[in-house]
């Protein structure tokens, strides 16, 4: 068998079949070679700290309920001059718009650090920073130090955002260790991006109707006391819808729950991902001490 290996790699060839005897002739080594990567493999699922993905899946709210179009675009040519004067937009941007800004509010820096800093999660999301005997940090470092400027950059690979545009569902998602926190976290970032649009939504229209109502007392012009009024009664409208509505945004379809079964990858994937990553190895090795000896 080894005249006729030097015979081939004399010719530089190393065909297949040489490459299975000498799999065959160091079938020890490489076993143990893929043993070990499998046992490796293994080792990590254990090691790793298991993921729990909680989702909620959202209808955003896209009706004209809110006073932006409908009736308001037909008085957009008549108004629309005392409108802009008041602020007020009779036109909108559309339910891709109120989608869009329903979307960024969702994921904005300034409603996740709001959440981060109202429910103390910096200890949380840095919990092998924090002794939580003496309630401070283990490090001293102040470049080291958690702050709500680096919890909010973070927070980005804890939640994400799914944006189906032929079903117009749109689907958050928190990806955390604790499964509890993941659905509690999913949740309440719906409720409180529900709550920040509806109240910015009322001091509109509240802002709007004082200034409706000045105007009008400063008339007694039948046709602008007609368009004030219009406008007056659009935005009176659009408040009481706000006030009333505690999805004003976004609808939930489909709450949160707890979930059972991490979403990381478990045992078996590993183990598999290390015997497949062991037996190319094998392989390699193989052909290299073919290489070698040639």
């Amino acid at each position: 068998m080894d005249q006729e290996l030097k015979h081939r790699f004399d010719d530089d060839e190393i065909t297949f079949r040489d490459l299975l005897k000498e799999i065959w002739a160091s079938k020890l080594l490489l076993c143990g070679l893929v043993a070990v990567c499998t046992l490796a493999g293994a080792a990590l699922s254990f090691a790793m700290d298991k993921e729990y993905e909680a989702s909620v899946v959202l209808l955003p709210v896209t009706d004209d309920s809110t006073g932006r179009g409908g009736g308001l675009s037909a008085l957009a040519s008549q108004y629309s001059g005392l409108a802009s004067l008041a602020g007020i937009s009779l036109l909108g941007g559309g339910a891709s718009g109120k989608k869009d800004e329903a979307i960024a509010v969702l994921q904005s820096e300034l409603l996740t650090e709001r959440y981060i800093r109202d429910n103390n999660l910096l200890p949380v999301l840095y919990a092998k920073k924090w002794d939580p005997g003496t309630q401070k940090w283990w490090v001293t470092d102040p470049q080291k130090i958690p702050t709500l400027w680096k919890a909010n950059r973070d927070f980005r690979k804890i939640r994400s955002i799914v944006d189906d545009k032929k079903s117009n569902m749109v689907v958050l998602k928190i990806t955390w260790k604790d499964p509890k926190q993941a659905a509690q976290w999913a949740n309440d970032l719906v409720r409180i991006t529900n709550s920040y649009l509806r109240d910015k939504a009322i001091q509109e229209a509240e802002r709007n109707i004082t200034y409706l109502n000045e105007q009008a007392s400063k008339t007694n012009v039948v046709e602008a006391q007609k368009s004030i009024f219009s406008l007056l009664e659009t935005e009176i409208n659009k408040e009481m819808l706000a006030r009333g509505r505690e999805e004003y945004a976004l609808k939930v379809v489909d709450p949160a729950f707890v979930p059972e079964k991490p979403s990381s990858a478990g045992l078996v994937l590993l183990a598999l991902l290390g015997f497949g990553l062991g037996c190319t190895g094998a392989v390699l090795v193989a052909f290299g001490r073919l290489v070698f000896r040639a």
